[in-house]
Parts: C-alpha cells; sequence; structure tokens
C-alpha cells in the first residue's frame, strides 16, 4: 500500500476567462492526500482526496473589452473525493527503479461553496433591457450547487528514490457536468460548461513488505 501527498496549482476553465485552456492569471493552491494499492502489475485502486480554491476574474483580462465592462468575479473552496483507476503503462507497479508513467480515471464527488460578485458590472454598458442583466436573474433564482459529480481524468509519472520512497508530478483535468461551478450561465454562455483542472507534485511512500505480485513457484530438483 502507498500513500501520497501532493501539492500544486488548480486552475479554473468556464466563461470567466477567454483562454480555452482556463484562467492561468488566477491560478490558485492546493494539495491533496491518496492511498493506492496495486491490484497487479499494471492496475492499482486509488482513493484521492483534494483541498483547493478555485477563481475566476473578468478584470484580469482587457481583451476582448466587455469582459471590463461586465467584471464578473467568482471564488470557492473545492472539496474532491474521489475513487480512481490507476494504469502503469510499463506494467511496473512493484518495481523500484526507474519512470513509471501511467494514466488515470475515476469517479467522485466536488464539494463547493460559491461566491460570486457582479456589483462592478458597468450599467452604462449593460442595463435592465440587457441579455446579461436578465440572465442574471434566472442564475440568482437558480442559485449555485453544493456538490457535483467529479470525473477526473489524468495522466502522471513516478521515480522511485528507494524502495520506500518515491516522488510523482501528474495533471488531472476534472469534468464536472454542469455550467454553475463560478455561479454564471444565462447572463454569461450557457452552451459552455465549466471544468477545473491541476498539476501538482509530491512524494509517496510505501507501507509493509517488498510486493511483487503473483509469483511463480519455486521447483526444487
Amino acid at each position: 500500500m502507498r500513500v501520497g501527498l501532493n501539492g500544486g496549482a488548480y486552475i479554473y476553465q468556464g466563461d470567466l476567462t477567454p483562454n480555452k485552456y482556463g484562467s492561468f492569471r488566477t491560478i490558485q493552491p492546493g494539495f491533496s492526500l491518496f492511498v493506492k494499492k496495486p491490484i497487479n502489475h499494471f492496475l492499482a485502486a486509488r482513493i484521492h482526496m483534494s483541498f483547493a480554491r478555485l477563481k475566476g476574474d473578468d478584470s484580469r483580462y482587457s481583451k476582448p473589452e466587455f469582459r471590463q465592462q461586465r467584471n464578473f468575479y467568482f471564488t470557492t473552496p473545492v472539496k474532491e473525493f474521489s475513487a480512481q483507476l490507476v494504469w502503469n503503462i510499463r506494467g511496473r507497479n512493484y518495481d523500484d527503479y526507474g519512470i513509471m508513467p501511467y494514466i488515470f480515471s475515476g469517479a467522485g464527488v466536488s464539494l463547493i461553496s460559491v461566491k460570486k460578485d457582479y456589483s462592478r458590472m458597468d450599467p452604462a454598458v449593460f442595463g435592465e433591457s440587457s441579455d446579461i442583466y436578465t440572465g442574471l436573474a434566472i442564475d440568482n433564482a437558480r442559485g449555485t450547487p453544493r456538490a457535483l459529480l467529479s470525473v477526473p481524468v489524468g495522466i502522471g509519472a513516478e521515480y522511485p528514490l528507494s524502495d520506500r520512497f518515491s516522488v510523482n508530478l501528474e495533471t488531472s483535468y476534472r469534468f464536472i457536468f454542469t455550467d454553475y461551478l463560478d455561479g454564471f450561465s444565462q447572463s454569461v454562455n450557457p452552451k459552455r460548461q465549466d471544468h477545473y483542472h491541476s498539476t501538482s507534485a509530491g512524494i509517496i511512500y510505501k507501507f509493509g513488505k517488498k510486493d511483487k505480485g503473483i509469483g511463480c513457484p519455486v521447483v526444487k530438483l
């Protein structure tokens, strides 16, 4: 069994950034804990917990110009709990040397508490007759979710330092199936779903006796 601790950067991807890859101007810190148990040489089961924040801010972007005038903002803590399967690409779950790339996916829940702010919006540009003003009324009436179904998908690599310690680096993208991660939908772009992703690095400790999996019986002649 292995226990890991990672720290890294968490990035919001949604309507409050023009960058389709996410809001790199509002990167937030976070950390994760996980317990991993090899099933065989290729496959391992992992329980993963993340604690981070996400943030989006129209005012950080001068182009297109309407973002400075709309000036929406949000922040939320994120507590994510998921069960994952990890595929060791080289089939070396029981080895203690060399780089071991892996991919992973699973399912879980992300707990959030969104605080959104639209008080900085320019009323001279977006008045009561505007689509944004009408959309805000719909968004406010709907409210924001507190729990989201999350599907993490990612890739990483582990490098053993000894038979007990390893270091790892991984990137994880979360599909969350909502447009209300930032608290805005009808007032921005209801056709575009929100997501978030992270890149982190950390250390892993291996408990117990060294396990080589299912080996062949010894035959004495």
